[in-house]
């Protein structure tokens, strides 16, 4: 009796930590930029006067720059490790095994297409070519060696797990270091969202069932913004130290974001579609530094631009004179525009569980 007893109990062990664990993918396909891109903009030569090509990037992890924006694993990389999955190569590796995975992200990568941008008279602040319809692009020329036939991929890949972004972030960038106001780019939000939702359109009709939708991040408490636009007047900052007017366009993004995914989430009743709320958990690392282990969280960890921030355009993190601080893990940011290793192991953390994403990937 007392073995049965014992077996019940692993077995209620073993079922709470399956929950727990959450579903198994095949693979993991990311989409993304700067905040995902795992070597693609890299992979064929780095572009002249490329900054994270150099050390410290990468040095808490990987003890080497791998073209990753910080100093060592990212979210997909932490989520690939929680699925047993090897960590995502850049789509554009020539030769590579992509069966278990693969990512299209690229650093500086846009929602929308160069024509956008053009329209809008900016045309200039795009300097890569590798938006949202580009990558899936990439992803649909890698698909016969990945699953074969149009029937055997849509088995497989409604077995995998989709990471659509972060994007928008680099539209807005592009409006905002052009001509353009926050509240004049915000105006652009919606059909920036209605592109990501063509995105969701576009990956379910190849196959995709479970696709992660992160929102965009509160880039006014970020170094670089809070550099180049600071300002005198107090009533421009929140009471954490962050400009008002460029959190109230990443939250504008936000909430249309939140409403495309709710409506695609009835548009497509077989599909488990989830919204990554990207903004308020690194928001509430903002507020609550301390409750997340940072010491830090308005001041990029490498750089050499002093001041209250550390950042200096002209001495960028990888930049002759530039140098990381002793204990990364207690930054938020990294080099004023990316977050460091240890944030990006709490957000992916805060994705899994569900704390920060709707329904959880891990449920």
């Amino acid at each position: 009796m007392a073995s049965a007893r014992v077996v019940v109990a692993l077995l209620a062990v073993s079922s709470a930590f399956l929950a727990v664990s959450g579903q198994k993918y095949n693979a993991i396909f990311s989409f993304g930029d700067s905040m995902s891109d795992t070597g693609n903009l890299c992979v064929n030569g780095a572009p002249a006067g490329l900054t994270l090509t150099q050390p410290p990037y990468g040095e808490t992890f990987f003890g080497r720059a791998t073209c990753r924006c910080s100093d060592g694993r990212l979210v997909v990389d932490f989520l690939a490790e929680h699925y047993g999955l090897p960590l995502l190569k850049p789509s554009k590796q020539g030769g590579a095994d992509f069966k278990k995975g693969a990512n299209m992200a690229i650093i500086g990568a846009t929602t929308m297409d160069s024509s956008f941008f053009q329209s809008l008279g900016i045309g200039d602040k795009i300097w890569n070519n590798g938006p949202l319809n580009t990558q899936i692009q990439w992803f649909q020329q890698l698909m016969p060696s990945i699953c074969g036939s149009t029937q055997a991929c849509k088995s497989y890949l409604s077995k995998s797990l989709f990471v659509l972004g972060e994007f928008g972030g680099n539209d807005y960038n592009a409006q905002i270091f052009g001509r353009y106001s926050p509240e004049q780019a915000s105006g652009q939000s919606g059909t920036i969202v209605d592109a990501i939702g063509k995105g969701v359109d576009q990956l379910i009709s190849l196959g995709a069932t479970s696709i992660v939708v992160p929102g965009v991040l509160p880039v006014g408490c970020f170094p670089i913004y809070l550099t180049l636009y600071q300002t005198s007047n107090s009533g421009d900052y929140d009471q954490y130290g962050c400009l008002k007017r460029f959190n109230a366009l990443s939250s504008r993004h936000n909430q249309l974001l939140q409403a495309k995914v709710t409506s695609l989430q009835g548009k497509y009743p077989g599909a488990r579609i989830m919204y990554a709320d990207f903004y308020s958990h690194v928001y509430d690392m903002v507020k609550s530094p301390g409750s997340y282990g940072f010491s830090t969280n308005l001041m990029a960890c490498c750089g050499a631009g002093g001041g209250k921030y550390n950042y200096k355009n002209s001495a960028r993190c990888g930049m002759a004179g530039a140098s990381a601080c002793g204990n990364p893990s207690a930054s938020l940011s990294w080099d004023g525009i990316h977050l460091t290793e240890a944030a990006y192991k709490k957000i992916a953390d805060g994705w899994v569980s569900g704390a920060y994403c709707h329904p959880a990937i891990g449920a």
